[in-house]
């Protein structure tokens, strides 16, 4: 909807992971540093640890686009409370392998003969499990077992682990210590710095043709780090929260109110309605008659300033249909 507004090509800020995105920040050009060093060993397990939305799977996505896919087969799976027969079909199912009503040895001799094959061919295979905070340990020591099929001199599976901070508990349990021995890197992504923030900005609108407008002012770059500390999935809400009510409300200039505005909407949006004892108590705090006389003016400026944005879009949706080769091309689909 904003993205002709502000003549962007795409939407900047989406939520889904699009290595075309990618952003390289101290700590994501260090964590893609390991899987590449990980890829060039060929064997054991790297493990990637990082908060809710720091862009692990964004991460491994470029890593995909960057690999040779003639000399390496990779599947990823995302784990979701699985057992440990579970997590064995998972992969047999990623690789693309039969999986349903198998037995554990039917599907652990499927893969192996699998695994052979790609090495015949030359290839080899890398296994990445997203969301391993989720894994039971027995389904972890499962994956290790994975690890055990081998040819005389190398492995024929390689595995990236990518999980939030709570999956270190796990490695760190005592029934772990033969897997620990086949971590040959791990590293935990953390958040961006104030200026990193700014940079993944400013980095995501020119990916989509970005030329200014609009503008961001110093300090709507601090109001943004300051609620989002830097994690880029937050960053990628609040900025596409903020450029939806830019284009309704026709702003080309962003401060601070404006941020701050769009997130006590999102704050809004979760909050517990109010009992009927919680509104006794917060009576008194209710706006007295000329600050709810200002609010509802500034509501009508709003209004007013988004029926004009919606008129101007149905104009152009107008101009568009009179076009003859559009009324031409309607007519034949009739």
């Amino acid at each position: 909807m904003y993205e002709s507004f502000y003549g962007l090509s795409a939407k900047p800020f989406q939520l889904k992971p699009d290595p075309n995105f990618f952003f390289g920040s101290k700590g994501h050009k260090r964590a893609m540093a390991y899987l590449e060093y990980g890829l060039a060993q060929g064997e054991g397990f790297i493990v990637i640890t990082g908060e809710v939305g720091a862009g692990k799977t964004t991460l491994v996505r470029n890593l995909f686009r960057k690999m040779e896919t003639e000399k390496i087969l990779a599947a990823q799976l995302v784990s979701t409370h699985l057992g440990s027969d579970d997590t064995l079909r998972m992969a047999a199912a990623a690789f693309g392998l039969p999986f349903k009503d198998a037995s554990k040895a039917d599907l652990l001799t499927d893969l192996e003969g699998f695994l052979r094959l790609c090495d015949r061919q030359g290839k080899r295979a890398l296994l990445v499990v997203d969301e391993a905070q989720n894994l039971a340990p027995s389904a972890v020591e499962e994956l290790r077992m994975l690890s055990n099929f081998q040819t005389v001199d190398k492995s024929l599976l390689q595995t990236f682990l990518l999980g939030q901070p709570e999956f270190r508990k796990t490695l760190n349990g005592s029934e772990m210590e033969q897997l620990r021995q086949r971590v040959i890197a791990t590293y935990h992504l953390g958040p961006m710095d104030a200026s990193e923030t700014r940079s993944y900005i400013e980095h995501r609108l020119s990916t989509v043709g970005w030329r200014g407008d609009p503008s961001f002012g110093e300090d709507a770059f601090a109001a943004i780090y300051d609620y989002t500390t830097g994690i880029p999935r937050k960053i990628n809400t609040l900025c596409d929260r903020l450029l939806l009510m830019g284009c309704l409300e026709e702003l080309h200039d962003f401060g601070s109110s404006e941020i701050n505005e769009v997130i006590r909407d999102i704050q809004q949006e979760f909050d517990l309605p109010v009992s009927g004892a919680d509104a006794q108590i917060t009576s008194a705090t209710v706006p007295d008659k000329a600050e709810t006389r200002i609010r509802l003016e500034n509501m009508d400026e709003r209004l007013a300033k988004m029926e004009n944005s919606v008129i101007s879009v149905l104009e152009l949706l107008k101009q568009i249909l009179s076009l003859p080769r559009v009324n031409k091309e309607l007519s034949k689909r009739r």
